[in-house]
């Protein structure tokens, strides 16, 4: 499952191996899409508050790609992501300890549970990558989102985003080339019964070496309305559907997402979904910088 339109970065390259790369490397280089994250958040944001927001959470943060981008994007943003995975945690800092010491010094992450850890407010916390999709039932899923939002400044926002379509209840592999590598997106199980899915992501390279389950996701597939209807139920407004629009020229995405109450039905899509926090009590984060 490609991230927001990402598109492919020009021919495959010989010097990239199975042995020699880096998963998480290759992750943020296939997956993620942190520069137009950046360019959604403010957008949305200032349109709803008349500014652009300054602090960010991120929870499953893993290699903290985004806790990275925001505090490069601007010089007053402040970030920090939470993960419990310790190793995945290391490398975060190491690649948090390569930026420029002005940015450094404005992003963190803290290990723990997301369900349980407090930071101070934030102006936007995000659940990016469907990572949410770990909580298998409503009650889990609803605890979450009560729990994100006592993490969000009043009037700040939770955005997430999520994945659908027919194509995403048919097992099979979708292949994409990048550069030097080709990213496989690998449904390998799907249960209509329990909403329940595995996803596989596997890195093959121009030699023949394959990087196979570099990531394995069991995930229950949620869909829009069990999602907004959630975040209302944790105490959440005016949660927003963002549908990406279609180039013309390719029928592909093109990567501008808008507001809507009416998607289109397709093979496969991806949106963000944005709520809103009111006002409420919450004493001071005890957790300090890690």
């Amino acid at each position: 499952m490609a991230r927001k339109s990402r598109s492919a970065r020009g021919s495959r390259k010989a010097w990239r191996t199975a042995k020699g790369s880096d998963p998480h490397e290759l992750y943020e280089l296939s997956v993620q899409g942190t520069e137009s994250d950046c360019a959604f958040i403010d957008r949305v944001y200032r349109q709803l508050r008349g500014r652009v927001p300054q602090r960010l959470r991120e929870d499953f943060c893993a290699s903290a790609q985004m806790v990275r981008e925001w505090v490069s994007w601007r010089k007053s943003n402040e970030a920090v992501g939470v993960d419990r995975d310790a190793q995945v945690l290391r490398a975060a800092r190491a690649r948090l300890a390569a930026l420029p010491e002005a940015d450094r010094s404005r992003g963190s992450v803290l290990r723990g549970d997301v369900r349980s850890v407090r930071s101070a407010p934030c102006d936007v916390l995000l659940a990016l990558n469907f990572s949410y999709f770990v909580f298998k039932t409503r009650s889990q899923l609803v605890a979450y989102f009560a729990h994100a939002r006592t993490n969000i400044a009043p009037g700040g926002l939770m955005i997430v985003d999520a994945y659908g379509g027919s194509g995403s209840w048919t097992a099979g592999e979708e292949e994409r080339n990048l550069d030097g590598f080709t990213y496989v997106w690998d449904q390998a199980k799907v249960n209509p019964i329990t909403n329940e899915v595995v996803n596989h992501i596997h890195f093959r390279f121009p030699d023949g070496s394959e990087i196979r389950r570099a990531f394995t996701y069991e995930w229950r597939l949620w869909t829009l309305p069990e999602i907004t209807e959630a975040l209302v139920e944790a105490g959440f407004k005016k949660p927003i559907v963002y549908w990406e629009g279609t180039d013309r020229r390719t029928g592909e995405g093109n990567g501008v997402f808008k507001p809507t109450k009416a998607g289109e039905d397709c093979d496969g899509w991806i949106v963000y979904i944005t709520a809103e926090n009111g006002a409420v009590s919450r004493r001071r984060s005890t957790i300090g910088r890690a």
